[in-house]
């Protein structure tokens, strides 16, 4: 089943690019939403309208969690689910960056089995499917293997360095850099690009399932803050938080998180 399901996600993907980039970010007609959850344009709606159709045509079986579309229960009772974020770092979008990202995921009875992670703008497609590793642009990626923190490149945002966030209340060594996608940053850390990523702010599960599949078919593996694993199409589709890279880094991550 999941390699039948990727070909849809990438060919979805690609038209969801389509019409995300017929809109200019920073004439795109934008609204904030409610409860501080940050801007909304109206190529967020389009592409979630064109994926909802597209998905939901080819799979009407599989339940639907969207970040642009109503929550409901049923999802909670299909075997299959479609995990949406028709953009994910809608922000960038706005400012006119290129790494916001598409992502698109299937979850079977709560474990991730197709994936993909597309940013139009820098013509990088990432996908993966369950026990099928995973890829950039069709060529495959590897997670890094580097264990030592004192010399590991980490995606993580600035408040998570606090002291209070570590045993020894004092963040460990590594070097740090950002990207405001979620789903790109996994997909970087699947690359190798980076040897882990952290999160620990409640997570929604759609800008992190298609990412943690592309981590763990790269070798790695992607945890909530706590090392448990994660498990998606819950009845609040937010996670604790997540630490993603190559198992070495992640395991000391998460050892050194107080």
């Amino acid at each position: 089943m999941p390699a039948h399901d990727l070909p849809l996600l990438i060919d979805a993907a690609r038209m969801a690019g389509r019409v995300a980039t017929s809109f200019t970010g920073p004439t795109a007609q934008r609204w904030d939403k409610a409860d501080d959850a940050g801007p909304v344009t109206e190529a967020d709606l389009a592409v979630n309208a064109q994926l909802l159709s597209t998905l939901r045509l080819a799979r009407p079986d599989y339940g639907w969690l969207s970040e642009e579309t109503e929550d409901n229960a049923d999802r909670l009772s299909q075997d299959r689910v479609f995990i949406v974020d028709p953009i994910d770092g809608t922000r960038s979008f706005v400012e006119g960056s290129n790494t916001w990202a598409h992502s698109i995921a299937v979850a079977e009875h709560g474990v991730i089995t197709a994936a993909v992670v597309y940013l139009p703008l820098r013509n990088k497609l990432y996908a993966a499917a369950k026990g099928g590793g995973a890829t950039c642009n069709g060529v495959p990626i590897v997670a890094s293997e580097k264990a030592q923190l004192e010399t590991s490149s980490v995606l993580v945002a600035k408040p998570a360095m606090q002291g209070d966030h570590w045993k020894t209340n004092i963040c460990p060594g590594f070097k740090r850099s950002f990207r405001p996608s979620l789903a790109y940053r996994l997909a970087l850390v699947g690359e190798g690009r980076f040897e882990a990523m952290l999160t620990l702010r409640k997570s929604w599960e759609w800008d992190i399932a298609a990412g943690a599949l592309i981590v763990a078919e790269a070798g790695g593996i992607a945890l909530d803050r706590t090392g448990a694993s994660l498990r998606f199409n819950n009845p609040d589709p937010r996670l604790n938080g997540v630490v993603a890279g190559g198992t070495p880094a992640c395991a000391a991550l998460i050892d050194a998180l107080a």
